[in-house]
């Protein structure tokens, strides 16, 4: 493939069998950079940016703007799946498993030994106060995402507009969340059909950033083929539900690890526009359907998987664990909750190997189709709604001990009892916001921050 992203006459079809990176050498690049994938995707994709096309100079900077294209299409979390494709660029198959699960790794491990003690100290002055502080940040790390989306997002009105009704639709009447996004796909679509220019930006030229090593024609390549999708596909789908099956067999469809199987299994179906934007229909599904978490506890595991590496969505972890554990059926509690995490994590980002091997081939064309794009901008812009629905959640349940329950005809949501404000909780939001907004910190000194600060407040008062 020559540097303008077209097919070279020249080269022989087929896959490329020498790897123009070393395996081990793209090894150790991955495992440094699942070390740095802190605050959220944009942070993550800054850190392979840096890495692999500013100092190591493997791929292009628009040959990694393209894979990051491709990536936007796709349900799950956008950075792993570019760490995938472009692991696959490099090293093909086993290149892009390898990164895939590189950069997942660390922030399991972290976030199972987290939930443990979650779990195992719930309820003493120094979790409570580690909380206290974690969870009112949280409120202002969310706002600081909707901020970010809509600036990307809602180039025109009619996506504003878009953005507003997926918020009211999500706040106010209580409609399902894959509904609200796959509606906002279809009307991106219809915009597009009807006036192109309501789902486009101005748009700036692409930078050309640094001259790459390697050229764009010696990177990997298959051609698309049936037998190809057939493979991948058959054995992406069979190990994304043997482990759920297996559980099935074993414990009965009735156990909470395969409700939990299931419920992630279809949750990674329409992760559009990233775990904030998930979390408000996971959430609402954990807490008020399934009974595994209580309102505030879903604050926490966000809270928790702010602090550690790897992709945000890992908070399914955390509620997977706590779910399991209070509700083991059969099994030994921490049995349960151990297994129910790692089951979770699986169902969770096998599919996003699935997608990218799968599609990888075909990358070319779908970053050509613009009515695929302008269901993306249409799903874009409602994820902006969705992410701001997140932040009220957070917001009822963080800085108030109580609400009311609103249902009436159309109208369900919840209302607050003033009454009930946690001042503490408050304070440390509104710390955290100056921290953000004003003193430009980052998330991760941010929260160690209000963490210290609740800690600290939880002390005082437990002395009073």
């Amino acid at each position: 493939m020559n540097g303008g992203g077209q097919p070279d006459p020249d080269r022989p079809a087929g896959p490329v069998s020498v790897e123009v990176i070393p395996f081990r050498r793209a090894l150790k690049a991955w495992f440094l950079i699942s070390l740095q994938t802190f605050g959220g995707p944009a942070g993550q994709i800054a850190v392979m940016q840096r890495t692999l096309v500013d100092e190591q100079r493997w791929i292009g900077q628009r040959r990694f703007l393209h894979a990051l294209n491709y990536c936007m299409l796709l349900p799950g979390p956008e950075a792993q799946q570019l760490a995938i494709y472009t692991g696959w660029l490099l090293n093909g198959v086993r290149g892009g498993l390898a990164a895939g699960v590189l950069f997942v790794l660390p922030g399991m491990m972290a976030m199972l030994s987290l939930s443990v003690i979650y779990v195992a100290f719930a309820g003493t002055t120094l979790v409570e106060g580690l909380f206290l502080g974690l969870a009112p940040a949280v409120i202002a790390i969310v706002v600081q995402a909707v901020i970010r989306v809509s600036r990307r997002a809602l180039v025109h009105p009619s996506l504003v507009a878009l953005a507003v009704a997926a918020f009211a639709a999500l706040t106010f009447f209580s409609a399902p969340f894959p509904v609200v996004i796959l509606v906002a796909g279809l009307i991106g679509w219809v915009l597009h059909r009807v006036r192109p220019t309501s789902t486009t930006g101005p748009g700036t030229p692409t930078e050309e950033g640094t001259v790459p090593l390697i050229s764009d024609d010696q990177l990997h390549q298959e051609p698309p083929s049936p037998r190809r999708a057939a493979t991948i596909l058959g054995i992406g789908l069979l190990a994304w539900a043997a482990p759920v099956a297996t559980a099935a067999l074993l414990l009965g469809t009735d156990s909470t690890l395969v409700d939990q199987g299931l419920f992630f299994s279809g949750a990674a179906l329409v992760t559009f526009g990233g775990a904030y934007a998930v979390l408000a229909y996971v959430a609402q599904q954990a807490v008020s359907v399934h009974g595994w978490l209580a309102p505030g506890e879903m604050v926490h595991g966000l809270a928790l998987a702010e602090t550690t590496p790897g992709p945000l969505i890992m908070v399914v972890q955390f509620v997977a664990f706590v779910g399991a554990y209070r509700a083991p059926g059969d099994l030994d509690p921490w049995t349960a909750a151990v297994l129910a995490s790692l089951l979770t994590t699986w169902v969770t980002f096998v599919p996003s190997f699935v997608f990218v091997l799968l599609g990888a081939p075909y990358v070319e064309k779908l970053r050509g189709n613009q009515a695929l794009s302008a269901a993306l901008a249409g799903i874009t812009a409602a994820v902006v709604g969705v992410i701001a629905n997140l932040a009220v959640y957070f917001a009822l349940h963080t800085l108030f001990s109580t609400s009311i329950a609103v249902d009436r005809g159309p109208w369900a949501f919840e209302v607050p009892r003033l009454d009930s404000i946690e001042l503490p909780a408050l304070a440390v939001t509104a710390l955290a916001c100056v921290l953000i907004f004003t003193r430009r910190w980052s998330v991760l000194r941010t929260l160690g921050v209000c963490a210290l600060v609740g800690i600290a407040v939880q002390l005082a008062l437990s002395w009073v």
